[in-house]
């Protein structure tokens, strides 16, 4: 009996680490449940090695192998071991792929564009702790203010309000970055969930940590979720934290005039909509008048196409959650408005700079998604663009610390520095041209 169950127990893991390289995109609900399994699988493989290694070890002394299902059950665990210990090297792909997506979407010297005093707060190196223990993600670097009230949340919301969270760097004088009196760069954090789930407290806290940690104020929002909320409520809630934002900047230090928006999922989509309709009124009802412009964005394996324009999902799972939960209409019956609420169809010229992150073993959204999206960016945008596809990387696999997740935010770290020293520089020379015209205009 002990040898059947660890045959069972070893089919179990085999089948983890086999959907880990070999996710399931057809079918709707298998690629949820792909999803789960092999997002957890990836991120901790070295996590799956050791229970499978400690249940093998007490199947092994309780006589597992004196039957053959125990001696096939340790072949089968043996070569499954050895796949998640090829799925955790692949995960180290991650600092490759993102190095090439800024050389190539930022220019080769990149790194040497960085202004001197903010290159050395770059990160070099793996902490192997936070990969150790994934789920503590707690940085004692790092102050958070819970629940500040940015907007009222609508009929069914106006009592409690929506609320943000701030995250900034405990040491220092507020209103420092790397040693100076410069006001802190702003990164704002929207959530996923298909929005329908999720809140401010689950998703983006290592990019925010670590951002913070280096002298920026990180705000993550919570925002109206459907089914109550109907589009455009999300991303409207969106542009209400930026008005909030640019008018609290200096209680916090910060910085108004920059601020780089994220978000993984439908963050992703809601970060990138946002970044890309600056003052849209259709978006802004009742402050139409605010600047709502953002310095840059990071979208992590983003929706960006409502309509499926190119067929890059091969089931309906989201036309199933727009059409009954988030527009509450069919494509068919509402086309202009699935467009107008599609990043795709809103890129500009005008476009912030943009990095975009996606897995290329995502089971929920389609790697060909971000592709289309970084096409459509490149082939338009006046602004860099970069792109990293990160190889073995399922849907989420930046939410909590792991090799492949920590490599990634390195680029994204390196992203937001370059991007926030190119608007420095941008801000002092125009700075310079403004003090020259004074001597001109008092000789006159």
């Amino acid at each position: 009996m002990t040898s059947v169950l660890f045959l069972v127990a070893s089919l179990v893991g085999a089948w983890f680490t086999f959907n880990a390289f070999n996710p399931m995109i057809v079918q709707r609900r298998r690629s949820v449940i792909s999803f789960f399994a092999g997002w957890l699988t990836a991120e901790l493989a070295l996590h799956h090695v050791a229970w499978q290694v400690a249940a093998a070890i007490v199947f092994i002394a309780l006589g597992a192998l004196h039957a053959w299902p125990g001696k096939l059950a340790l072949l089968i665990s043996l070569v499954s071991w050895a796949g998640l210990i090829l799925l955790f090297r692949r995960a180290s792909q991650a600092e490759r792929v993102c190095t090439e997506a800024l050389r190539n979407g930022l220019g080769v010297d990149y790194e040497e564009r960085i202004l001197p005093e903010l290159r050395p707060l770059l990160s070099h190196g793996i902490n192997w702790r936070e990969i150790a223990l994934p789920f503590a993600m707690r940085d004692p670097r790092v102050e958070r203010i819970r629940d500040v009230v940015y907007a009222d949340g609508g009929r069914r919301g106006a009592s409690r309000g929506l609320k943000l969270d701030l995250y900034r760097a405990r040491e220092g004088a507020p209103g420092e970055v790397a040693g100076t009196r410069r006001p802190r760069p702003i990164l704002l954090q929207v959530h996923g969930g298909a929005w329908i789930l999720g809140s401010k407290n689950e998703q983006g806290i290592p990019l925010m940590q670590r951002m913070a940690s280096h002298g920026w104020l990180c705000a993550a929002i919570d925002y109206r979720l459907s089914p109550h909320a109907t589009f455009p409520d999300h991303v409207v809630d969106v542009k209400r934290a930026i008005r909030w934002l640019k008018e609290h900047a200096a209680e916090h230090g910060a910085d108004p005039d920059f601020i780089v928006v994220t978000g993984g999922s439908a963050g992703g989509h809601l970060s990138s909509l946002a970044a890309l309709t600056p003052n849209a009124p259709e978006f802004q009802p009742g402050f139409e008048d605010v600047d709502t412009r953002v310095q840059g964005c990071v979208a992590f394996y983003g929706v960006y196409d409502f309509t499926n324009r190119d067929g890059v999902y091969r089931h309906d799972g989201l036309q199933r959650v727009l059409t009954q939960h988030v527009m509450k209409r069919r494509l068919e019956d509402a086309r202009p408005l699935y467009e107008q609420a599609s990043p795709l169809y809103r890129v500009n010229a005008e476009a912030p700079p943009f990095f975009l992150v996606h897995g290329d073993f995502d089971s929920l959204v389609p790697v060909a998604e971000a592709r289309g999206m970084y096409a459509a960016l490149r082939a338009v945008s006046r602004a860099p663009v970069a792109y990293a596809e990160i190889p073995g990387a399922q849907h989420a696999f930046e939410i909590f610390p792991s090799l492949r997740s920590a490599l990634a935010i390195d680029g994204v770290e390196r992203f937001l520095f370059l991007v926030y020293s190119e608007h420095l520089r941008r801000r002092a020379a125009a700075s310079a041209a403004h003090e020259g015209s004074e001597p001109d205009r008092r000789a006159s």
